[in-house]
């Protein structure tokens, strides 16, 4: 069996929305203030929503969960962190507490191996399971062994009870579950520490799948984001360590991570973009969601039951070409990162099946974005590495790091980048370790400051969880040699030289405003210099050292002479015998040559160890 060929999208017609009346506005707002609970809320959006039509999830969306900034005679209302997740100093102490007593089980004080620091995310629960997702791609933090073993994590978890699926969907519609649904399966297609999935039979006929959020997980996840924040704050005050790297910022990508999975409208929008795009081509889909019925906890779509690419097998018995499903994936993932810039960012096994001759890409929650020039860049680095030209990859680095990049020691990070162009480079594609190339490149740019966009590393935890895919399942596929094609492909000569002239307008165009600047900067020079005003600050490349050298032997001179001086004067004394006396020296008199011993040894200590420290140099 054969996939689709592409095909030209449709257009897509904008849904019409019916207008909510000033009335229901006016006492959506005013309401609350007589009855601030959230029943309330609730019972004016039900009462707005027989009257307009339109279903109550969507108000709830707006106005139960939307909290909007207000101002006042004394400036605005401080919506905090901890009031807007009802955080608590008496619930973070009980939160750190279970967090200490899980820690001590796995006996942290002695160390801990990867396959124990894995398991103790998991115990620890969603929020570290996401923390141990986002470490295992960042290398310049824990060894690549410690990377290698985090990314088997899954937030699978124990099921919630049905009675509290049903309650949640109760919640979140306002109305019985019956009048929607017609049936739900009771045992969940799949249980996560954040969501939890069911099949289900709308009212109307749709076979569906139902993504219900837990209860709570969002407080949760705030709570302990709270404690690592404050973590955070204390190991960067007291360890000032490379070490530390970023803590602050892996737990604010940690958040923002979280709070946009935990947003169930955002899947909803990932979901309809997504089926845009997959229009285009017959062999790609994804589920069509149902908007009406998704809300901030609860995803409506359709239901895909097809074969999961983990089962090639199967795949193969039911008429497929496993090589023509893996080279058509590849392909297609490249149109996402490289053209289209909107990508799936976890292709697991089980989020990618087969049906009907379609490969259909499941659980939108976990997307990336790209734009233009970063695209650019990632397309001129592959090339790089396949011509083995450094100073190209330099350059691709440092257009991320921007504008403000300036390495200390550029011809280090050419030499370092060699290093990494001759070890993959030189390799045949197919036996191209792409995690080991994007580990040693994230580390290298570490090393010299330049910070590669957290989108990048998005890009290549996907391209390495769809290579291990491929390894595992489809092994006849060369995921680097199909995306080189696209790059190449997709680029024709009329539009490489469209581009082409496109930079050079650019480029000219900054060339000509530079030139102009610096004529202007030359005039104001040469007006200064006319009126004695002009001052000229020189730096002499090395010279901090000698500098530095001549100083100390200042200093050293300097304490010698005081100390000459100290023996002299303690002799005039001696010799003047003035009292009173100790020893048969006067008082004064001792204390003089007590000090010039004192520095005369540290004077002799300081030349022996500093001459031993530079010998070792």
């Amino acid at each position: 069996m054969s996939l689709n060929s592409p095909i030209e999208p449709d257009a897509v017609r904008p849904e019409s929305v019916e207008p909510v009346t000033l009335s229901d506005r006016v006492n959506a707002v005013i309401n609350p203030a007589a009855d601030p609970s959230p029943d309330a809320a609730a019972a004016t959006a039900a009462k707005s929503a027989e009257k307009t039509g339109i279903p109550q999830s969507r108000k709830q969306n707006s106005a139960t969960f939307t909290q909007p900034e207000t101002i006042g005679l004394f400036g605005p209302r401080k919506d905090s962190f901890s009031q807007r997740y009802h955080l608590t100093r008496r619930g973070k102490l009980k939160r750190l507490a279970q967090i200490a007593q899980i820690v001590n089980q796995f006996d942290i004080v002695h160390g801990l191996t990867p396959i124990k620091m894995r398991l103790m995310f998991e115990a620890l629960g969603p929020t570290f399971v996401k923390v141990g997702q986002i470490l295992s791609m960042r290398s310049e933090i824990l060894p690549q062994s410690f990377c290698d073993e985090l990314s088997k994590l899954r937030a699978d978890a124990d099921p919630m009870p049905y009675g509290t699926v049903l309650q949640v969907l109760e919640d979140e519609y306002g109305r019985p579950v019956g009048e929607i649904f017609e049936h739900i399966n009771a045992t969940p297609l799949g249980s996560a520490s954040l969501a939890q999935v069911h099949r289900a039979k709308l009212s109307t006929g749709e076979d569906v799948a139902v993504k219900v959020q837990r209860p709570g997980v969002r407080e949760t996840m705030a709570q302990d984001v709270s404690i690592m924040r404050t973590i955070a704050r204390i190991a960067a005050k007291t360890m000032h360590s490379a070490q530390v790297v970023d803590l602050s910022g892996v737990v604010e990508e940690l958040w923002d991570t979280f709070e946009s999975e935990t947003d169930f409208l955002i899947e909803t929008r990932n979901l309809a973009e997504f089926k845009r795009f997959c229009e285009r081509y017959k062999y790609m889909d994804c589920p069509k969601p149902y908007p009406e019925l998704c809300t901030e906890h609860v995803v409506v779509m359709d239901y895909v039951e097809g074969i999961s690419v983990s089962h090639p097998n199967e795949l193969i018995e039911a008429g497929y070409d496993l090589k023509e499903i893996g080279t058509k994936l590849v392909d297609n993932y490249a149109t996402q990162v490289l053209d289209e810039g909107f990508f799936h960012a976890d292709p697991h096994p089980g989020n990618i099946m087969v049906r009907g001759g379609q490969i259909v890409l499941l659980d939108l929650g976990m997307t990336g974005r790209l734009n233009a020039k970063t695209r650019s860049v990632l397309k001129d680095m592959i090339f790089a590495v396949a011509k083995q030209d450094s100073p190209a990859l330099a350059d691709g680095l440092l257009r991320f790091a921007g504008a403000e990049a300036d390495p200390e020691d550029y011809p280090a990070l050419l030499a370092d980048l060699d290093v990494i162009v001759k070890e993959f480079g030189t390799v045949d594609l197919a036996e191209l370790d792409i995690a080991a190339m994007l580990t040693a490149l994230t580390q290298m740019a570490q090393r010299h400051g330049i910070e590669v966009p957290s989108t990048v590393t998005t890009v290549g935890r996907a391209l390495v969880t769809l290579e291990g895919l491929l390894d595992e399942f489809i092994p006849d596929v060369n995921m680097i040699q199909i995306i080189s094609d696209h790059i190449a492909a997709s680029t024709s000569k009329k539009d490489f030289a469209k581009d082409e002239a496109k930079s050079l307008v650019i480029e000219g165009h900054q060339a000509l405003h530079s030139l102009l600047a610096a004529a202007n900067e030359l005039k104001v020079a040469s007006r200064m210099l006319t009126r004695g005003q002009l001052r000229v600050n020189m730096e002499m490349v090395g010279s901090q050292e000698p500098i530095h050298l001549l100083a100390n032997m200042v200093n050293r001179l300097t304490m010698a002479l005081i100390v000459v001086g100290l023996f002299i004067g303690s002799s005039i004394v001696y010799y003047a015998g003035i009292k009173p006396v100790i020893f048969g020296i006067p008082i004064v008199g001792f204390l003089g040559y007590v000090i010039a011993f004192i520095l005369s040894v540290w004077i002799v200590f300081d030349i022996y160890f500093k001459g031993r420290s530079n010998k070792k140099r």
